[in-house]
């Protein structure tokens, strides 16, 4: 029953809207048309910011940068009772979603979805977001160039997020 009204929302939506206009004798096409090279011109102009942030992922990765930082985090990780498979997680959610769940993929092959780290893992994705790429995209798309307490108050409430997953999994899941 919910797929089937999932799958007529949008059809509805764009139905009401035309309806709305020949109701009201407004032209619609012209203000979607304006709509649409809006959306293109928005694409455009964050494009290099993605790739330029998918790259910097891909090199920080590839350059043994992230192990590197691991092995850094480990002692702090052993002290919070965080499984070490779980910081590339923590690290890359920062970043970007999909890196993120990539590793949460891998921690899914190797130690199973229902493990510590696979459960501590899986509640850490659903409760932080991707500061750098919001802030990245966001602000580019609109041309903000003075972010002030952003990146600060992004940060607090990611780390709020994790320590906030941490206790509850290890109330949830002993």
């Amino acid at each position: 029953m919910i797929s089937y009204i999932a799958n007529l929302i949008l059809p509805f939506l764009i139905f009401s809207i035309v309806l709305y206009g020949i109701l009201k004798r407004k032209d619609m096409y012209d203000p979607f048309l304006k709509g649409v090279a809006d959306g293109f011109r928005i694409v455009a102009e964050v494009t290099p910011t993605l790739i330029a942030l998918f790259f910097a992922i891909q090199i920080f990765r590839s350059s043994g940068a992230l192990d590197l930082l691991v092995r850094f985090l480990a002692p702090a990780a052993s002290f919070f009772q965080i499984p070490t498979e779980v910081l590339p997680v923590i690290f890359a959610k920062l970043f970007s979603s999909s890196a993120a769940t990539g590793f949460l993929l891998d921690i899914f092959k190797t130690s199973g979805p229902d493990s510590a780290a696979g459960f501590l893992s899986s509640v850490i994705l659903s409760s932080t977001e991707t500061c750098f790429y919001i802030m990245s995209v966001y602000y580019s798309s609109v041309h903000i160039r003075k972010t002030r307490h952003t990146l600060r108050g992004a940060l607090l409430a990611a780390f709020a997020g994790i320590a906030a997953s941490v206790i509850l999994c290890r109330v949830f899941y002993s």
